[in-house]
């Protein structure tokens, strides 16, 4: 079911797909046009008062790349919580994980689509 977005949340979103971040776009290029397992994933999507980094709703999965600044955060904490209650699963890499080892990345990717449980939704 979609939810309406306020104005200023599909701007911020709108300003971050056009300033991504080096790993961003490096993820980007490989989950883009269903190339990760045919599955739909959409980037920078605003959701219940937060922007996701990437999401896959087929799928009922957030992932999230962090710089530094996400090292310890307990608002990250409550936002996984957030998603995990709403059945969605979150996978955070860093950044570096995805400039210096992408293949890793998407391997681990694949991985947790393959295993998920399409009766339950759960990953």
């Amino acid at each position: 079911m979609r939810q309406p977005v306020p104005p200023r949340y599909r701007a911020f979103a709108k300003s971050l797909r056009v300033d991504s971040t080096d790993a961003e776009r490096k993820l980007w290029s490989v989950l883009r046009a269903g190339q990760l397992d045919g599955l739909k994933f959409k980037r920078q999507v605003p959701l219940d008062g937060y922007i996701l980094d990437f999401v896959c709703f087929e799928a009922r999965l957030i992932i999230e790349l962090d710089g530094g600044q996400h090292s310890g955060s307990a608002a990250d904490l409550v936002r996984d919580e957030h998603f995990r209650a709403a059945g969605f699963r979150t996978l955070r890499f860093w950044n570096n994980d995805v400039l210096e080892g992408l293949d890793g990345v998407y391997e681990r990717l694949r991985i947790v689509l393959r295993d998920r449980d399409p009766l339950s939704g759960e990953n």
